[in-house]
């Protein structure tokens, strides 16, 4: 594993990351309704579980899925009932005022996990990507390298966006435009639910 490896592999996961998504709208709003604290929560554990997927990819856990399509099938039908289940209730608490209490931080650690658990484009992303760039052959050092500069990156990315978003201008723009922000956000996160739902696997 060269240093140019990793820079291409930084560069696609940090493309990925900010992509529209369900990761990214999740910490955005968590972030804005529930402070700062919560947004680097939620950003943490959608970072632990993205680079679960990474080492599972490196561990060869595609060759799993491959021999039993029904552990995609079942995955992926998961991750879409949550997704549902989260703009359901995005959607329902658009007209409710910020509480005055942030989201407990095990709480969001929790959502975030559980956005990645149950996203397997997120482990499809990290197996393709890897086979692409780096060698089969690797060794255990570098293949843990590639596992802790993942977290690393996703970690760094998330705290620094819980850090903009948490400003007071960004703040007071989000309590005045709450209602269109999370309604959106919650069809985007449906959308991507019925999608996965009836995507093939």
């Amino acid at each position: 594993m060269s240093f140019d490896h990793l820079l291409v592999f930084n560069l696609a996961l940090l493309a990925a990351i900010m992509s529209p998504g369900p990761a990214l709208l999740i910490a955005v709003q968590t972030t804005l309704s529930a402070g700062r604290r919560a947004g680097m929560a939620v950003g943490a554990g959608l970072g632990l579980m993205a680079a679960t997927w990474t080492a599972a990819a490196l561990l060869g856990l595609e060759v799993v899925f491959a021999a039993a399509p029904w552990a995609v099938v079942l995955v992926k039908t998961a991750g879409a009932v949550y997704l549902i289940y989260v703009a359901f209730m995005m959607w329902r608490g658009a007209r409710a005022p910020i509480a005055a209490t942030p989201q407990p931080a095990h709480k969001a650690f929790r959502t975030g996990l559980m956005i990645n658990v149950l996203n397997p484009k997120s482990f499809l992303f990290s197996a393709a990507v890897l086979v692409v760039i780096f060698h089969a052959d690797m060794s255990l050092l570098a293949r843990s390298a590639v596992v802790v500069n993942h977290l690393a990156i996703e970690l760094t990315f998330y705290v620094l966006l819980a850090l903009a978003m948490s400003t007071p201008t960004v703040r007071a723009a989000y309590l005045g435009a709450k209602f269109y922000i999370d309604r959106c956000a919650a069809v985007v996160l449906g959308a991507v639910g019925l999608r996965l739902l009836f995507s093939r696997p």
